[in-house]
């Protein structure tokens, strides 16, 4: 259940760290495997408090192997988790997405996700 990690970012930042004295950023990686009604959770704290507070959110869906994710995409498409996730990052700029098939793929990656970018 990912709705969990998100609530716990939430109440670290509001425990530990000003908004104002502090930049947040977040990486979440994740297989992508979620309850459907906890995705529907999810996009609801980050909209109303993760994003909100955050400078950054970077989500990678990692893979699994080939005939996987063969199975998968005939079965349903994209995983439960990148679907609910996709509301977000059309509403925010600042909310990126990418996923990592396989080893090879892991520093270019989050290399592209966290390059610097001109103001």
């Amino acid at each position: 259940i990912v709705s969990s990690c998100l609530k716990k970012m939430d109440e670290v930042v509001k425990d530990r760290y000003n908004t104002s004295d502090w930049n947040i950023y977040a990486a979440q990686a994740s297989d992508g495997d979620n309850w459907q009604d906890d995705g529907n959770l999810c996009v609801t704290l980050l909209d109303e408090k993760i994003m909100p507070v955050v400078q950054y959110f970077a989500y990678v869906q990692v893979g699994r192997d080939q005939t996987y994710h063969q199975i998968w995409h005939n079965f349903d498409g994209d995983k439960p988790l990148w679907k609910s996730y996709v509301a977000i990052a059309e509403k925010y700029k600042n909310f990126a997405m990418d996923q990592i098939d396989n080893s090879k793929d892991i520093y270019p990656v989050f290399r592209e996700l966290f390059k610097k970018k001109e103001a």
